[in-house]
């Protein structure tokens, strides 16, 4: 199969323009249509549904993409062990992270990865509910939870230690819990379709924080609209210590039940499939998050000074 033909293809499906892909690779429109129209032809299906006004992905273009994606990584692959090929890394990386995450400590960083690699392209999913990395063609990944999918492959970025807090007006007006069970009786703020978690204190004490059995009166699917909520006085949620470090030091918000910690077992990994090669357009955003954020993540500076 032609490996210019498959990139015209996938640059088209990003683009939705296949002119524009064609131009990117030195084609003039009519030779990138007969291109495409050739490898389709080959594979026996309408990869792109074409019209006057727009280009779209058909269902079955949309099913062979990653499977492009991966031909033409393999290929790339090849050629830089051999030496081959560009230097520098180029492509469009789709990327995927919570945004909570990304607006505090992605976003600032990207004028400066894009100067550096300006052979790279960024497509960023962000969104705090999650998503199938697999299924929706992603390249790399942040992911906040512990890594038991045995499709994907991932290296830490940093801890991601979750605390319960509250603002010192809820305080004020609903006493502190003491203990895990005094949880009950409080106003507890939860995302949809939050789990119970295992709360953990030194001498082997344990609890629970189980929005279920308690007051929950505001559920959501945002982790800075929850950290919000709190610091406004909503009630008592479980945050990352990354984003709400800043409010704890300045006193917006309070540890609750600091003894206990929160038993998830969560780490902030960057995840890709395993059946991925590692591209050099994935391990050189990898190696850029590890240098800026994950070799001293700023908020595990703040807890201990």
């Amino acid at each position: 199969m032609d490996t210019d033909s498959l990139r015209l293809f996938v640059l088209a499906a990003e683009k939705l323009n296949i002119s524009a892909a064609g131009r990117e690779l030195g084609m003039p429109p009519a030779v990138a249509s007969n291109r495409l129209a050739k490898l389709e032809r080959t594979l026996g299906a309408d990869l792109l549904h074409r019209s006057t006004r727009k280009v779209t992905l058909s269902l079955e273009g949309a099913e062979f993409l990653p499977f492009a994606r991966e031909m033409l990584a393999q290929e790339d692959a090849a050629k830089a062990a051999l030496g081959l090929g560009s230097k520098l890394a180029t492509g469009t990386l789709r990327f995927a992270a919570s945004s909570t995450f990304s607006q505090l400590y992605i976003i600032p960083l990207l004028p400066e990865f894009l100067d550096l690699q300006p052979g790279i392209d960024l497509d960023l999913r962000l969104s705090d509910t999650p998503f199938d990395l697999i299924e929706g063609s992603f390249d790399l990944a942040l992911r906040n939870t512990a890594l038991e999918d045995t499709s994907l492959k991932g290296r830490k970025l940093a801890d991601d230690k979750r605390i319960l807090c509250a603002s010192p007006d809820y305080l004020q007006r609903y006493g502190a819990p003491h203990e895990p069970d005094d949880l009950r009786t409080h106003h507890l703020l939860a995302f949809r379709n939050q789990a119970e978690k295992q709360l953990v204190a030194p001498g082997g004490k344990t609890g629970s924080y189980d929005p279920r059995a308690a007051k929950c009166r505001l559920v959501m699917d945002d982790g800075l609209s929850q950290k919000l909520a709190t610091v406004a006085g909503a009630g008592i949620s479980i945050n990352s210590l990354w984003s709400v470090h800043k409010e704890i030091s300045e006193g917006s918000l309070v540890q609750v039940l600091p003894e206990y910690e929160v038993n998830d077992q969560s780490v902030l990994w960057l995840v890709y499939p395993k059946s991925n090669v590692l591209t050099a357009k994935v391990r050189v955003f990898i190696d850029f998050l590890l240098e800026k954020i994950g070799r001293n993540p700023v908020w595990e500076k703040d807890l201990k000074s």
